[in-house]
């Protein structure tokens, strides 16, 4: 996925634990005399009820009040089926005349609460390239304020990030999955995926051996970072929903034409978060040059590619997601897309407060 198309709730309150009403009926009269027995036991039965409900509702009380937020507070929208909308993370032009300090744009990341992510791609075309300038921003945004202290720890604004693929070699690409986790990073996209072995390598690389997966023991400064011990990171640092109480997600996009002939088996590998169409890569695949040499799109067979990986998400109660933009965000949530990146800046803030007036999340 490319940023061609775009440059690219709150959650739900807590569930209430009523009391089960349970109704009795007298089955006949204790003999012929008066009633007022039958009137007694009544009245101790309904006592009783009354008691069993308020217990029932003092324990769902403290049932409630025991619960704590997740860390990664993107799974509690997942699990609850709520739309998220993320942001490219600030960044510096390439050539620009000057360059803002990690510091600088890390401030102005987490100065933006509307963003239920950060979202980074420097590392999907030339990792060694990328990664140096993203290890300083990552440090930065934690070193900024990006895990919430109280009531509970929580990540304010979680870090997600493309990985390169992962065919051409899948050991490095492990050891690079391995290095973006240790920076704190909380959701891994594996982009151009097209088989469901290559999204499984990609799963395994996120898991420590202990849950079955591949991801060495080294932990860098992830759990520093995470503001935690290390045994407490190794706990948390696994894959939602493989784990249930895992904080990590894996988000893959499917972005050709190969992936496409495998949507049903990607789709259905165990542990996927998200599933995206790359729709700026998918609008290059459906392009091709006339005799003048122009470019001719095929607009009809790309928006049938973006609309057969919603499908493989509805068929597999996947999330789907896309590169939104103000003008297309409220037809793709209509359409069943939940999960959205927009461009930094003013047209993605827009973006973001179009989508979430429309998902109804005031927060």
């Amino acid at each position: 996925m490319d940023n061609e198309t775009s440059a690219p709730m709150e959650p739900a309150s807590p569930r209430r634990i009523g009391p089960n009403r349970t109704a009795f009926s007298g089955g006949g009269s204790r003999g012929t005399g008066s009633p007022a027995p039958v009137v007694a036991w009544s009245a101790r039965v309904t006592g009783l009820a009354l008691a069993a409900a308020a217990l029932a509702v003092t324990l769902g009380g403290t049932q409630i009040a025991e619960q704590t937020p997740r860390f990664n507070p993107m799974i509690e929208l997942l699990e609850q089926k709520q739309p998220i909308f993320g942001l490219y993370a600030p960044a510096n032009r390439r050539n620009a005349e000057t360059q803002k300090p990690a510091a600088q744009l890390a401030q102005e990341a987490l100065a933006y609460t509307k963003t239920d992510f950060l979202f980074d791609g420097s590392m999907e075309g030339d990792f060694e390239r990328g990664y140096p300038a993203f290890t300083e921003f990552a440090k930065a945004v934690f070193a900024a304020g990006a895990v919430q202290k109280t009531p509970a720890p929580r990540l304010t604004h979680p870090l997600a990030v493309k990985m390169h693929e992962i065919a051409p070699d899948p050991a490095v690409a492990a050891a690079n999955i391995a290095r973006q986790l240790n920076l704190g990073v909380s959701t891994i996209v594996f982009v151009g995926v097209e088989s469901a072995d290559e999204l499984r390598t990609g799963l395994a690389a996120m898991r420590f051996a202990a849950n079955g997966g591949t991801r060495p023991d080294d932990i860098g400064a992830a759990a520093a970072l995470w503001g935690m011990s290390d045994a407490e990171y190794r706990q948390k640092a696994d894959v939602w929903p493989l784990n249930p109480n895992g904080e990590l997600v894996a988000w893959a996009i499917v972005e050709s034409r190969e992936g496409l002939a495998n949507l049903r088996e990607i789709a259905a590998v165990p542990g996927i978060g998200v599933l995206f169409p790359g729709a700026g890569t998918l609008r290059g695949v459906f392009t091709t040059t006339d005799a003048n040499g122009q470019r001719v799109r095929d607009l009809e067979a790309w928006e049938a590619a973006i609309q057969q990986v919603l499908a493989a998400c509805k068929a597999n109660n996947l999330a789907c997601g896309y590169p939104a933009t103000a003008d297309d965000i409220e037809t793709r949530m209509k359409q069943g897309f939940s999960v959205f990146i927009m461009s930094w800046g003013d047209a993605g803030f827009q973006a973001i407060d179009i989508g979430r007036a429309a998902a109804g999340r005031s927060d």
